[in-house]
């Protein structure tokens, strides 16, 4: 009997809460959000409750669903072109049961797109949120939640560099992710890269708006990134409207990221 309240509590101790984001790095880096442009706000906090399992949280003028290793953070604003036309093609989730989640998702009357055997071995599927929100999904019967967070996919011409510059601004290693070589992990979420022959437009307005990484110490990363050459589209500065301290740069590809101090409280 003590072992197993003793193996009970080693599980409950080792499995992250609902919603926290993964835990940072020695370099104090973690997975922080990705964010999107809605034109309806009401129907997209409702979809990413009901069908992902989100607890939504507002601080001030900020909407934010907050998910197993991630936050997707939402604006009211009309997108100027789905995902798939951008770098940023989609992101993924890991899911307890594919089949339950996609039946849910259907009788919705929401796009299930191609279903097929992903790049680790698992039932994978595609999934199109209103404005063309592309989300991919994969099986791990294995999980002890029933969705979490797991991969944003780059897809462009120069994808080979843009996975090199990602390594070294936020100091990360290349890890293969089954068949795709080309990926990396930071805390929480793998980033993958594809190729294409087709230029692709930069994130800013469109769908997924920008992706997000979190920090201990926002300021001291954004002083090394300046040493780095890195300029910023917003300088380091705090918000205390939404309790975050923020920066933003953009990618060599035209991702536009958000660097935060404070999420993990959200």
């Amino acid at each position: 009997m003590k072992n197993l309240l003793f193996s009970i509590l080693a599980l409950a101790l080792a499995a992250p809460a609902l919603g926290q984001l993964a835990t940072p790095n020695p370099a104090g880096l973690t997975y922080g959000h990705v964010h999107l442009n809605v034109s309806d706000m009401e129907l997209h906090k409702q979809i990413w409750v009901e069908h992902f399992d989100g607890v939504v949280v507002e601080k001030g003028p900020l909407t934010a669903v907050r998910l197993p290793n991630m936050l997707v953070a939402l604006t009211e604003r009309e997108p100027t072109m789905g995902s798939r036309e951008t770098v940023m093609d989609h992101f993924g989730f890991k899911v307890r049961n594919i089949e339950r989640f996609l039946e849910k998702w259907a009788a919705a009357g929401y796009e299930v797109g191609r279903v097929f055997t992903g790049a680790e071995g698992q039932t994978n599927a595609y999934v199109m949120l209103p404005d063309d929100v592309y989300v991919e999904l994969q099986e791990d019967q294995s999980l002890h939640v029933e969705i979490m967070g797991y991969h944003v996919h780059f897809i462009t011409p120069g994808h080979e560099d843009l996975l090199k510059w990602y390594t070294e601004v936020f100091g990360l290693e290349v890890r293969p992710r089954g068949s795709i070589a080309t990926t990396t992990n930071a805390p929480g979420m793998n980033l993958s890269f594809g190729a294409t022959d087709q230029e692709r437009a930069a994130t800013q307005g469109a769908a997924i708006d920008h992706i997000g990484f979190e920090f201990e110490n926002l300021e001291a990363f954004c002083r090394e990134l300046e040493a780095k050459g890195i300029e910023f589209d917003v300088p380091f500065r705090e918000i205390p409207a939404i309790e975050l301290k923020i920066a933003f740069i953009t990618d060599p590809a035209g991702v536009r990221i958000e660097l935060t101090e404070g999420y993990d409280e959200y």
